[in-house]
């Protein structure tokens, strides 16, 4: 081998990491065959004991998770299991969502084994304790954005990433379903994933699926990746996904849907070419059915869909009604399956989804969304993580993303839900700020901000009749009265923070207590 005078190279001083000398190390040939190799220099280790004891595991560290299994997850609770036992305590669980499943929390809590959550929402029994001040730290809420900028800009800083996988190979290439075969379980895309896989400082999959390498297209690379484990199983597919997300046939949806589209025709937005998001409510979901109609009458196609994808969104692809789709969660097997099939339809991490430290975020380039509500104020602002008698029920998710980045944001919503005001004075909880809010299209009229004057002089030339925010309010009270005020300690149970980390609102412990 050539000697190099390494000394007398021009600024070579200045450059980290040059050898003064050729090394042999890494020219060292492995004559051994991949399927050799698989097997014998893979990532793979015998046990969850195993990785975490590799990956450095201390008390009070941050652990993250992400929900794309939804109410089939089994990978948090058979980790904080493995966890709890091996006597670890104080520790940060920063999953993406928790929902009714993940109720074995509770006693992992209660014995110490965390001590603080940060996440976009949590529901079920675990939601309904924390709400009655289970926790001594509070919960931080953050959007889909929201966290994915935490991450990014380290005041959320994950030190191991537990990530499951439909599928993954021996050295760490995952996805959410499988090429070669579909054995267990399917989750589509595994957007929350991704970023938590770029930024922990150490990463686990989790799969009952090991495929021969590679596992192409991949959700999470390899390079990504420092530990696999194979477990039975890592969810019920019947939790995870629906054969398709269905229609709703309530009469006063499809009113506040078939209104909705009309609210789309005529808000200038509506012209070949447009970006749309639409929610997994009844009448968001809904709203694609009457707005199809409208884009075959009128022969107007969409570049792109965006967000938590379902089977609707999916046969308006295959339609030719949209010409792309950008999944950052896949909400059916519908929608599962063409992201496997189809290379127009991608998988997109929740940076890339919604978060504010990238210009070229995808809710930026949106035209309209169509969003749920909880409770909707005379100032717009808008709750979907309280219910309401206080009590934490729902999820930020990407509802305040998209009402800041898309140029038309609507919100559906009843007027009332049973015998309670949908439409109120004030909310229990600002999730989404009114002055990102453009339009509230409920079963009893439509309100436009009162700052898109635009807006409002389009749908009135279109013959949609525009009421006032407040007067959709008064409706409410009349068929309902006003509501019992709700009673909370001084405690403060939840954080809710805005998609740039500010704190938008707090959340206090229910009082439950008699009064003499």
């Amino acid at each position: 081998m050539k000697k190099i005078e390494v000394n007398k190279i021009p600024y070579i001083e200045e450059m980290d990491g040059i050898h003064e000398t050729f090394t042999e190390k890494h020219a060292k040939k492995d004559i051994k065959t991949l399927i050799e190799r698989e097997a014998s220099q893979n990532k793979i280790v015998a046990s969850l004991e195993e990785a975490i004891t590799k990956c450095g595991l201390k008390d009070g560290m941050t652990i993250s998770f992400h929900h794309h299994f939804r109410n089939g997850d089994f990978v948090i609770n058979m980790v904080m299991d493995v966890i709890a036992k091996m006597g670890f305590k104080n520790l940060t669980l920063a999953a993406s969502s928790l929902i009714d499943i993940h109720k074995p929390l509770i006693k992992h809590i209660k014995n110490g084994v965390i001590h603080r959550i940060e996440t976009s929402g949590i529901r079920g029994e675990l939601a309904e304790e924390i709400s009655r001040g289970l926790m001594e730290v509070p919960v931080v809420f953050r959007s889909h954005g929201g966290r994915a900028y935490a991450i990014e800009n380290g005041q959320l800083k994950v030190d191991i990433a537990f990530l499951g996988a439909p599928s993954c190979d021996p050295f760490g290439n995952a996805n959410g379903y499988s090429r070669d075969n579909d054995k267990g379980v399917i989750c589509g895309s595994m957007g929350y994933a991704k970023l938590d896989a770029q930024y922990a400082g150490k990463v686990i999959i989790v799969t009952d699926n090991i495929v021969p390498f590679p596992n192409i297209p991949f959700g999470i690379p390899q390079s990504d990746v420092d530990y696999i484990v194979e477990v039975d199983a890592i969810g019920d597919p019947n939790g995870i996904m629906s054969g398709a997300t269905r229609y709703t046939k309530n009469p006063k949806e499809l009113l506040i849907a078939e209104t909705a589209a009309d609210v789309i025709e005529a808000s200038g937005r509506f012209k070949e070419g447009f970006s749309i998001q639409m929610g997994t409510g009844g009448a968001s979901l809904a709203t694609a059915r009457f707005l199809r109609e409208k884009m075959i009458a009128k022969d107007i196609k969409a570049s792109f869909a965006l967000g938590g994808i379902t089977g609707q969104i999916v046969e308006l692809h295959k339609e030719g009604l949209i010409k792309k789709i950008l999944d950052v969660q896949s909400f059916d097997l519908d929608a599962a399956h063409s992201l496997k099939d189809n290379r127009f339809h991608q998988q997109i991490s929740a940076s890339y989804y919604a978060s504010p430290n990238n210009e070229g975020t995808a809710v930026n380039q949106l035209d309209i969304v169509v969003l749920s509500a909880l409770e909707v104020d005379i100032d717009f602002n808008v709750n979907v993580l309280t219910g309401s008698d206080g009590v934490i029920r729902g999820a930020i998710g990407g509802h305040c993303d998209t009402a800041a980045g898309a140029s038309v944001s609507i919100i559906v919503c009843p007027l009332i839900r049973g015998r309670i005001a949908t439409i109120v004075d004030h909310v229990n909880t600002i999730v989404t700020p009114g002055k990102t809010v453009d339009i509230v299209v409920t079963d009893q009229g439509v309100a436009v901000h009162p700052k898109r004057k635009d807006l409002q002089d389009l749908l009135t030339k279109a013959g949609i009749k525009v009421r006032t925010i407040q007067e959709l309010r008064d409706n409410a009270k009349r068929i309902v009265g006003d509501a019992a005020s709700i009673k909370y300690t001084d405690k403060v149970v939840g954080v809710v923070t805005y998609r740039d980390g500010s704190v938008i609102d707090l959340i206090y412990q229910v009082d439950e207590s008699e009064e003499e």
